[in-house]
């Protein structure tokens, strides 16, 4: 459905197309268009236009997220094109408005906002290059240091040296862009253009490293805080970045795999994650967690017990939790305001369906996105699912990959969904009857694409049919084998799998070292 545009925003549509026009006419053209003009730029991915807007910038913000949003006279929502060409002519009018010669009693610019762009799969640009977090982030360090030096080299107005604009940014740090984004961080304070990071992720970076970089970032801004790929962060090391730095306005905490480990407690283990339960109490504005793929087997209330603001989103998803946990957190105050919640690679059915039941209806007023992935949900279990999910009318998100469902019990369930007035997305198994008989669950790597591929396409037709029928073109039904879509790993796929590669020729020497030891 094409989105409505207002006559204002058509005429601004014609204004921008002749970049050449428009560049030159900038400085008759009244400061209330300037927001106008930027989002029809945007639309059109006129670069040059974009450039000069931002270095000519009236007002003191600018809003990335809110200039490409909805807005009266284009409702189309742009922040979630990432476009490399709009966004670094942005950048780059951005340097430029430092160094514009216009006396700079006229900069009223202060506050500059890229945090509300959305990094997502399927980009609607016409030049389809996207410029992913971090991407922007080696582009805005290099334009500060850049800039730095330009400052250094040439005679500037004496005024130039009092600009100071905050700059928001979610960084995105790894090996490959550490040097530039540390030097670029040191030297913050002599920088017109201030780097403040609001949200910090970090992959595939020595720990020493990312010790450092989150230090330098200013933590007590820090709202959102992702170690996620590849950096070795273990219990002891949680307990001392939260000994040695305070997060007070942190909402959102995602750690590495293998954080915790309760299989190998000692009685110091138990004295440490009590203390980092006990430092995560004091984060008042802490509502995201993720500890997935740790193993918190009868821990999670000394966890989470201390947390005195109600967590909206919970990713436990393979952490081996027992009755205990589950029972914890179906009576917990968090129960009532979870929002999101994955509990996947738990055999939910067997283990403790009554106390999960009785979690998924005390979340179910507020419950938008639910994970299930590799719970062994099988067809006698879909009834009692369907029963659960019933109150959950305001569910927008259900993924259940992995499961040992056949396609009669998915077009049941199917039918089901239809009823659920806010649902968006689906994420559904391939149907059990699509693999070889005595296929076993959960399924491995080697054997996940050795379906009956024809097979599943006239299954998800069917499925894709039962939505039609119930006027629910509205619901994007899906089976993405390796998991939903990431953005951060998509854009940084290389090194990740150069990093991996590395660590297996190590862990491989390391073994060929001690099997010549002991012959």
């Amino acid at each position: 459905r094409a989105t409505m545009k207002s006559l204002r925003f058509i005429s601004a549509e014609a204004f921008v197309s002749n970049a050449e026009f428009a560049r030159k006419s900038l400085g008759s053209v009244a400061h209330n268009l300037f927001p106008l003009l930027f989002k029809a730029s945007y639309l059109l991915e006129k670069g040059e236009v974009i450039h000069d807007l931002v270095e000519n910038w009236p007002f003191a913000d600018f809003n990335v997220g809110k200039l490409l949003g909805t807005t009266v006279d284009y409702e189309e929502d742009l922040s979630h094109r990432t476009c490399s060409v709009c966004l670094e002519s942005c950048l780059k009018g951005l340097r430029d408005y430092v160094l514009n010669y216009s006396s700079p009693y006229v900069k009223r610019l202060k506050v500059v906002d890229l945090t509300g762009l959305k990094d997502v799969e399927v980009q609607f640009c016409e030049c389809k290059k996207t410029m992913g977090r971090w991407a922007r982030t080696q582009l805005l360090s290099k334009l500060c240091l850049e800039l730095l030096v330009y400052l250094q080299q040439r005679q500037c107005n004496p005024g130039t040296f009092d600009i100071s604009i905050d700059v928001l940014i979610d960084l995105f740090v790894t090996e490959r862009n550490y040097e530039l984004v540390v030097h670029a961080l040191l030297k913050k304070c002599y920088c017109p253009l201030k780097i403040c990071c609001v949200a910090f992720r970090s992959d595939n970076l020595a720990l020493q490293k990312f010790f450092y970089v989150i230090k330098l970032t200013d933590p007590s801004l820090l709202r959102k805080l992702e170690v996620v790929h590849n950096v070795r962060l273990e219990m002891e090391h949680l307990e001392m970045l939260f000994n040695s730095i305070h997060f007070p306005l942190l909402m959102s905490l995602t750690l590495p795999p293998r954080t915790f480990n309760v299989r190998r407690f000692t009685a110091t283990d138990e004295r440490m994650l009590a203390n980092i339960g006990e430092k995560m109490g004091e984060m008042t504005q802490l509502t995201e967690l993720s500890v997935s793929f740790s193993i918190l087997t009868g821990r999670i209330q000394k966890l989470l017990s201390p947390l005195k603001t109600p967590l909206k989103m919970l990713d436990v998803s393979n952490c081996s939790l027992n009755r205990a946990d589950m029972a914890f957190l179906a009576n917990s105050f968090h129960a009532n305001h979870l929002e999101a919640l994955d509990l996947s690679g738990h055999n939910i059915p067997d283990l403790y369906p009554s106390t999960f039941f009785k979690l998924l209806s005390h979340s179910s007023s507020v419950l938008r996105i639910l994970t299930l992935e590799d719970c062994n949900i099988q067809d006698t279990h879909v009834n009692m699912l369907i029963l659960g999910l019933s109150p959950c009318q305001k569910l927008q998100e259900f993924r259940f990959l992995g499961n040992p469902l056949s396609s009669q019990a998915l077009k049941h369930l199917f039918t089901f969904l239809c009823e659920l007035p806010m649902l968006k997305n689906v994420e559904f198994p391939v149907p059990r009857d699509c693999y070889p008989i005595g296929i076993t669950y959960p399924i491995d790597d080697a054997s996940l694409c050795r379906f009956d591929h024809q097979k599943y396409e006239s299954v998800a037709e069917e499925l894709n049919l039962i939505l039609l029928q119930a006027n629910r073109e509205d619901v994007k039904a899906s089976t993405p084998l390796f998991g939903s879509y990431d953005a951060a790993v998509q854009e940084t796929n290389n090194e990740l799998g150069a990093y991996l590669i590395k660590s297996f020729k190590e862990t491989l020497e390391k073994f060929t070292a001690s099997l010549n030891k002991m012959s």
